[in-house]
């Protein structure tokens, strides 16, 4: 009985020791774990939005508001999950940085990041995550991401035989599901710019 209570007392000893020895290590690294993601968000800003200075978070809007402009747009498996003000050195605002989530892409989702100037002009996007198929689908960001630089239109198809216009995008042979998703997230963060954020509302 004594064994008993001397093992228990020894394994809850070792268990407190490790809780206390995990919190102190999670304190240290806290701070630069969420300083390595706020370099790795502004760094993704940063390449869709060259001109901007600064960067600030925006609150989104109503998650219902957001989902009837994508049905209205005739949008779906994509959402809008993060919004940032792009600021010049004084402070003017010159567009927004928006990222977005497709969950049709053949491998899963895929996340990106997409510039947008006051005037509507896409400055281009910049993937954060994907998980596509090796030397199909993964070459969205050679084949895809040019593509969507400096257009100003408010919806993207993609063409399998050629574009023509500036709202068509040249499909990645063989990945057209990847095409798919990207072309569709592209188009929520664009309907999101037009139906809510044009004209600078949201400051």
């Amino acid at each position: 009985m004594k064994g008993m209570i001397k093992d228990a007392l020894i394994l809850f000893a070792i268990t407190l020791i490790a809780g206390l020895m995990l919190g102190v290590v999670n304190d240290i690294t806290k701070e630069p774990i969420a300083q390595q993601e706020q370099k790795a968000k502004n760094e993704a800003c940063q390449n869709v939005f060259a001109a901007a200075d600064s960067f600030e978070a925006q609150e989104l809007a109503d998650s219902a508001q957001i989902e009837q402009v994508l049905t209205d747009a005739g949008i779906s498996g994509a959402d809008v999950d993060e919004l940032m003000a792009a600021k010049d050195a004084s402070g003017a605002l010159l567009g927004y940085v928006i990222t977005v989530t497709d969950h049709e892409g053949y491998g899963g989702d895929i996340q990106f990041s997409m510039g947008i100037t006051n005037e509507g002009t896409l400055n281009g996007i910049s993937l954060l995550s994907i998980s596509e198929t090796a030397g199909l689908g993964m070459r969205a960001g050679e084949v895809l991401v040019p593509q969507f630089a400096d257009k100003n239109v408010s919806k993207f198809t993609y063409t399998k035989t050629g574009a023509t216009a500036d709202y068509e995008i040249d499909a990645i042979s063989g990945a057209t599901i990847t095409t798919n998703a990207v072309v569709n997230g592209v188009n929520a963060g664009l309907a999101y710019f037009d139906k809510i954020l044009k004209g600078g509302s949201a400051q």
